[in-house]
């Protein structure tokens, strides 16, 4: 690695995806896109689904990360990531094939009036299997159009409401009466 340089590592849990050294680097946060620079002040950050672009010299690469985390320091990048995928051996057809199956599945799940805690927990897998599809049909230059959502929760859940036992007789509790 050069002075001027960072190492970029990507790991999956399948092994080391990714050594390249880089002059910077842009990642995907759960707060927006990141950068890294030589240098860096060190930091951690969550990671979603998206692009990794990094620059060594005049020559830009990109390659696709799922969710995980990233650890930035001075000479080093290191991204734990679920998935990992370069554009080489990408096939746009399986994978628009796929990503319309799964949106067939979304649609039958929204149909439903009552989300039981297991179709919501099939809807969350497969929003986030559409989100690696994706991606990896923006890695290859043919992304999907944008999906609307209106109603799918983004970022950390909320914080549960508490309810205050303020102005309750004494003697009550939970609805009991004495």
């Amino acid at each position: 690695m050069a002075e001027n340089q960072i190492d970029l590592e990507i790991v999956t849990p399948k092994g080391k995806a990714l050594l390249v050294s880089v002059d910077e680097v842009t990642a995907p946060s759960v707060n927006g896109e990141f950068g890294v620079l030589p240098g860096h002040l060190p930091m951690v950050v969550s990671v979603r689904t998206g692009l990794v672009t990094y620059r060594q010299g005049n020559e830009t690469k990109t390659c696709a990360v799922g969710p995980g985390f990233a650890e930035a320091g001075q000479s080093k990048l290191l991204i734990l990531t679920e998935e990992y995928s370069d554009r080489q051996g990408l096939d746009p057809v399986v994978i628009r094939k796929e990503f319309h199956e799964v949106d067939q599945k979304l649609e039958k799940i929204g149909v439903q009036l009552e989300l039981t805690p297991e179709l919501e927990n099939e809807r969350k897998d497969l929003i986030e299997r559409q989100n690696w599809l994706a991606v990896l049909l923006e890695l290859y230059g043919d992304p999907p159009a944008a999906t609307l959502r209106p109603f799918e929760q983004w970022g950390p859940p909320p914080a549960p409401i508490v309810e205050e036992e303020e102005g309750k007789p004494e003697g009550l509790n939970n609805g009991e009466s004495h």
